[in-house]
Formats: structure tokens, sequence, C-alpha cells
């Protein structure tokens, strides 16, 4: 049996770059609710949709998810340096697939309940992946490249590795990843291109994005320190396309113009929180164990939270606020409960001691 190396610092920019999406696709979800489409998808929404909250989310949502998957593919990096491959699959099962499970069969029939009632539907339960569709996407990948992932760390030193750490530690290895990104969205043609959930091409991207966050932190500083000498070059990009497809599109621009604009926003995170967030402490430590129970919770406050301000006649700029605060208030409060009680910490991804 191969014996695991010794465990390596971890990258707190990558941690706190978790955190911060979580936080974001919570604020998104509830963005959600003012939005004329949301009830179409699922979700609880407001009498008085709110157009102008459109624009952010607009620019956010075709990067939020990818980034995600790109994070996640660095974490089974660290996660290797200490575990062999069946370590690695049993721990993964454990943190991934029991709550995912779970919450398919009771988190999820939770909030469904909640709209049902909302809506004045009749009360039944049922169950789906719901929001936690990334989770099973997750596990999928992990069992499907983990061999592949231990294969490369076990020829580090070889010719193939050491090409592919000095091609990305270059602008040009850049286009390499942009290219396989632009052929998923150009052969799978997605539409809409932010329609994730449980499609093909939710689960070839975040195939190819979960592979390739594993291959940036292999490749060590270089491709750190390249992205960050470039940094500027990144959110130009990404600036420029925003604006192209507002003034050119009405609808759905080509995937391809997506897929590179979003290609550039991650790099923008990447580049600036490598610079920018160093810092460890209590506060990170907190929130990256908040973070998963958290965003296996939030869609049951956030359809609360819906339930009690909609119907308020006050502005949507406050019910938006409210419904943040619902949100959050609610899932760090279960949360804190959680974390006492060893016997269901498993059930959201936590170790039981």
């Amino acid at each position: 049996m191969e014996n695991p190396r010794k465990s390596i610092s971890r990258r707190h920019d990558i941690d706190w770059l978790r955190v911060i999406a979580i936080g974001l696709l919570l604020i998104y979800h509830v963005a959600i609710g003012f939005q004329s489409w949301g009830r179409m998808i699922g979700f609880i929404t407001s009498d008085e949709p709110w157009a102008t909250l459109w624009w952010p989310m607009a620019l956010l949502n075709i990067w939020r998810i990818p980034l995600l998957f790109f994070v996640s593919g660095m974490g089974v990096y660290f996660a290797m340096q200490s575990r062999t491959w069946k370590q690695l699959i049993r721990e993964r099962t454990r943190r991934i697939l029991v709550p995912f499970v779970f919450g398919m069969f009771t988190i999820v029939p939770l909030h469904l309940l909640i709209w049902r009632w909302y809506y004045g539907m009749e009360l039944k339960y049922s169950w789906a992946p719901g929001h936690l569709w990334f989770l099973g996407n997750i596990f999928c990948y992990v069992v499907l490249l983990s061999p592949l992932f231990y294969l490369i760390r076990k020829n580090e030193s070889g010719k193939f590795v050491t090409w592919m750490k000095h091609v990305l530690g270059k602008p040009w290895g850049l286009l390499i990843v942009l290219a396989a990104l632009v052929a998923e969205a150009i052969l799978i043609n997605p539409l809409p291109f932010e329609l994730y959930a449980m499609t093909w091409h939710g689960f070839v991207l975040g195939l190819l994005a979960f592979f390739f966050g594993f291959c940036f932190v292999l490749s060590g500083d270089p491709f750190w320190k390249m992205i960050q000498t470039y940094r500027w070059i990144f959110p130009i990009v990404g600036v420029l396309l925003f604006a192209y497809r507002l003034i050119q599109y009405s609808s759905f621009p080509p995937s391809y113009v997506l897929a590179i604009e979003s290609y550039s926003w991650i790099l923008t995170v990447f580049a600036f929180g490598s610079l920018y967030l160093k810092g460890s402490g209590k506060t990170l430590s907190y929130l990256s164990q908040a973070a998963y129970p958290i965003y296996i919770l939030h869609m049951i406050f956030l359809y609360l939270g819906s339930t009690w301000v909609f119907p308020m006649a006050i502005p949507v700029q406050l019910q938006f606020v409210l419904v943040v605060l619902a949100t959050f208030v609610g899932s760090f409060g279960t949360f804190e409960l959680i974390r006492r009680i060893p016997v269901i910490r498993p059930l959201f991804g936590l170790k039981s001691g």
C-alpha cells in the first residue's frame, strides 16, 4: 500500500475563496427571489421584482459555480498529500456522499414543502437533489479523476508532469485551459450557459474545472506568480466581454463568448486572491467549517425568510436585506446547534468529534 506523504501547508487564499464563493452563492439565491422567472425554477418570489439586481447577477452567474469546481479540485490536491487512494475515497464518501444523500431526502424536501405551502399547493413529500446537485457532481469527479491524480502524483518528477508544470507557469499555458473550456461550450452549446444543475454542460464543465484546479495547484509557485504578473489583463478582458454581451446581445450570447469571459473572471479571482487573501486564524477556521453545512441548510431559511418578508408592504430593497439576514442568521444559528451535537455532525460534512 502506498504510504501517504507528509501533509503540506494549505493555501489560505484558496480557503478564503471557497468561503467567499459560498457566501456569493447564498446572496445570488436570495436575488433569484426578486426576478420574475424565479418561480419557474422553484423559488419563492416577491410580487415586486427588482429588475436592477439582474445586472450584478448576470456578471456573477457565469463564473460563480465554475469557480467552486476549480476550488474543489484544488482541495483534492491538498487532501491527497496525507491520504492513500482508499483513504481519500472513504473520506470523500463521509464528507460529500453522506451529506448529499441525507440532504436529498431530508433538507431538500423540507424547503420544497415550504414552497408548496406558500403557493397553496398540495403538501406532499418529494425528494430531489435540488441545490445539492453540486455535491453529487463533486463526488463523481473524485471517483473518476482520483486514479489519474494519484498517477500524476506518483510521477511528479516524470517528463509529462514536469512539462505540465512548465506550461502552466507560462501565460500561453492558460490558453490550453481556455481551449478546453471553449471546446466544451461549442460542442455542448448550452442554452442558457448558466444552467449547470443536472445538465451535461454542468457536468463536463465541472469535470474540466475540477481537473485544471488540481493542475493549477500542482504547478506550484510559477503558476501563481505568473497570474499575479498579468493580473490586470484578466479583469480588463472580463469587463470588455461583459459590456460586449450587454450591448450586442439581448438574450443569449454565444456560449464560447461566455466561456472566455467566465475564465477571465476566475483568473481575476485567483490572481488577486493569491495576493491579498493570505491571512489565517480563528475567523477563517470558523468560516471554513461553517461554509459546507450552511450551503446544505441555507435554502430552508431562504424560503422561510421569503414567506415572512414578501407579504410585507415595504420597499423591495428592504425586502432583499431582510431575506439576506434571515438566510444568514437562520443558517449560522442552525450550524451552531449542529456543531454541538456529535451524532448529527457527519450528516452535514463535519467530523463527529
